[in-house]
């Protein structure tokens, strides 16, 4: 390692102001630091720094190793879906994990080198340093996304999101909307076939779907009972290819079910919460008001009762579709959440609010959790300046009157 870290090193010269290569200088920079300990350190004289551990580069990494529970799990339930879709007998978990890999590494890579590349380029022609944020967007984005979805389609989506949802408001922390989520919304409303339906959920290669197999999701089973049967009933008697129950409560916790290639496992999810919250990087606040907001409505449709989806117990809206992952990954983005202690209670709970009405109401798309944290993106901000307003009139109240 020490005599890679010589060789690159010694390429610096050609890249300071001077050197033949000077302009692409913040690419080599990126490139050295994401390699190696950045040379740059706050100074021990001067004025006052209070001095961590923890910086961008390490806040990004583990952030990473907080998915790859459900990266793992996401690439072992890719091979293990294949497996139930094309009816293959005596498939072992190292070949689910090989037919996995096959499919999610090419999207982790396309995704990276897309979204990479237009950064690159951003910080050539505007002479600024390559931040560490896509770090975690390049891993978010492949794991929000159907395992059947076309790389080029990828590859599109990561690029409109860096281009008009990241560099457009001034790259890295100025961003209003979470990236990753934006990627899955542009190839939502552009490409709906390739990323909706029952048919985009479950990777079967060059085999053929065996016969009373159904891709479904459990949203999607759970919305078309509206008018005819009670949804629980319904996800508990499902008849998978080998059993009856496959979307019964416990399948439904662990994940083993269709999905995006992240989002089926909840236990995969609060495994990741742990240690975004252990490392204080992730906000339990919001994580918790999330998986409250879409109780509490869970509760009133209960109450109201209108249709079959609508009786649906609060608690499984916690395990069927993305809301746990879209709570502990994607709510708690730092940059595009609210950062006032009670904004985060606000926030996360307009967000569980909105997921489950947004499932409830809307047939066509019967997710909501990207719809929802896409919303209160935009309201974050306001709901800092209300608290905040309301912290200045009450201590405002406080100070006696000057005469």
């Amino acid at each position: 390692m020490k005599f890679l870290e010589k060789i690159v090193h010694a390429q610096r010269k050609h890249f300071r102001e001077g050197g033949k290569l000077a302009r692409f200088y913040y690419a080599f920079e990126a490139l050295e630091t994401f390699l190696f300990v950045p040379e740059h350190t706050t100074p021990r004289s001067g004025s006052v720094h209070i001095r961590d551990g923890m910086d961008m580069k390490r806040m990004m990494v583990t952030v990473i190793l907080s998915m790859v529970p459900c990266l793992i799990f996401g690439i072992w339930n890719v091979g293990h879906q294949s497996y139930l879709a094309t009816g293959v007998e005596g498939i072992s978990c190292a070949t689910k994990m090989w037919i996995g890999l096959q499919v999610v590494l090419p999207m982790i890579a396309v995704a990276y080198a897309s979204g990479l590349g237009v950064e690159f380029i951003f910080a050539i022609f505007r002479r600024h340093p390559v931040n560490e944020g896509f770090l975690v967007s390049g891993m978010l984005i492949p794991l929000v996304m159907p395992p059947t979805i076309p790389l080029w389609q990828v590859s599109l989506a990561t690029i409109f999101a860096v281009l008009v949802g990241k560099e457009v408001f001034g790259g890295t922390g100025m961003n209003i909307f979470n990236v990753a989520l934006l990627a899955r919304a542009f190839l939502y409303f552009a490409y709906p076939s390739e990323i909706s339906g029952d048919s985009v959920w479950t990777y079967i290669g060059e085999g053929a779907v065996v016969d009373g197999y159904s891709g479904a999701t459990p949203l999607a089973v759970a919305a078309s009972t509206v008018g005819n049967q009670e949804a629980v009933p319904v996800l508990d008697l499902y008849e998978g290819v080998w059993k009856t129950g496959l979307y019964d409560i416990g399948n439904l916790f662990l994940g083993l079910i269709p999905g995006s290639v992240g989002e089926t496992s909840t236990l995969m999810c609060l495994i990741g919460a742990l240690i975004l919250i252990g490392t204080g990087i992730g906000s339990w606040k919001i994580i918790l008001s999330v998986f409250a907001g879409s109780y509490v409505m869970g509760l009133i449709f209960n109450l109201i009762g209108l249709n079959e989806f609508m009786l649906l117990p609060p608690h499984y809206h916690w395990v069927i579709g993305g809301l746990a992952f879209g709570a502990v990954f994607m709510a708690t983005d730092p940059v595009t959440a609210s950062h006032t202690e009670l904004g985060k209670w606000i926030y996360g709970f307009c967000i569980g609010l909105l997921t489950v009405l947004i499932r409830v109401f809307n047939p066509a798309y019967p997710e909501g959790i990207m719809l929802a944290i896409l919303l209160m993106n935009v309201f974050s901000s306001l709901i800092d300046h209300f608290v905040i307003s309301s912290h200045k009139k009450r201590r405002l109240k406080r100070v006696p009157a000057v005469s």
